[in-house]
């Protein structure tokens, strides 16, 4: 039984021929042109920008709450999809461990692990949804410009991943994947008028999940200098991250400064 439960799971989330022969074709796969990009991340900060300074009809509360109810579960069921089919395809495709780290150069973005690195990359145009579920709540000081900071550039760094072949996606894929199962479980039970007790506990995981993407950064670095031969695939996007995830520590050191204060009586934001 058990057997069956892999196999089927194996095939569905890795070696189903839509996922298994999946290639990045720039300016062929959907969302893969630099235009497709530029004009997603511009309309997200046009639209967030005015629509943050109309005065709006507020959305009756039934009606904003079944919508935010399928939101975090369509988010939940999809991060935990994500999370298991990229673990499922490192460990069926990955030649060795840390291949995860260092994709050796010009790899081509084929097969089932760019696959998911795609979905994940269509998933945090998704998650645009949750700004505009805060504006139309009329809770707009729920809006700060980490929020939407984050949210629009994260768009570009997976954009890169996939551009450049970029090594460790896996592993950052799988973290953040499953920290979101646990952040969106904790936003459906609210949800659903049951506020779990352990909301410290997703504050802390994002915060170790951010301070896990340096440590990896590093082991990629490390991979890339050492590396017998041309090094670790993108090393540009590398250095995206790099300078991306440094203005996030700052903003998010001022911003659990200021909410959280030590106490973890803020909810946790969604940050990651």
């Amino acid at each position: 039984m058990s057997m069956q439960i892999s196999d089927t799971l194996h095939y569905w989330l890795v070696n189903h021929p839509n996922i298994l022969h999946f290639s990045w074709s720039q300016g062929e796969t959907l969302g893969s042109s630099p235009l497709f990009l530029t004009i997603t991340v511009v309309s997200y900060l046009s639209l967030t920008f005015l629509l943050s300074n109309l005065t709006l009809p507020h959305l009756r509360p039934a009606v904003l709450k079944q919508i935010t109810i399928v939101h975090n579960l369509v988010l939940l069921a999809l991060s935990f999809t994500m999370a298991l089919g990229c673990t499922l395809a490192t460990f069926s495709h990955a030649p060795h461990l840390h291949y995860i780290l260092c994709l050796p150069q010009k790899t081509p973005a084929q097969g089932p692990l760019f696959f998911w690195a795609y979905v994940f990359y269509l998933s945090k145009i998704v998650e645009f949804i949750d700004t505009f579920l805060i504006i139309l709540s009329g809770s707009i000081k729920r809006l700060t410009f980490l929020h939407v900071y984050h949210h629009a550039t994260v768009v570009i760094m997976c954009y890169l991943w996939l551009h450049s072949s970029q090594s460790l996606f896996p592993l950052v894929l799988v973290t953040n994947s499953s920290v979101h199962v646990l952040m969106y479980t904790y936003y459906l039970s609210c949800a659903l008028g049951v506020r779990p007790r352990w909301k410290r506990l997703v504050t802390e995981c994002q915060i170790v999940q951010f301070q896990f993407s340096f440590v990896v950064l590093a082991l990629m670095l490390y991979f890339h200098v050492t590396h017998k031969g041309s090094g670790c695939a993108g090393v540009w996007g590398w250095c995206f991250n790099v300078v991306f995830y440094s203005s996030l520590l700052a903003l998010f050191s001022d911003f659990h400064a200021k909410n959280y204060g030590g106490n973890g009586k803020t909810a946790p934001k969604k940050l990651a």
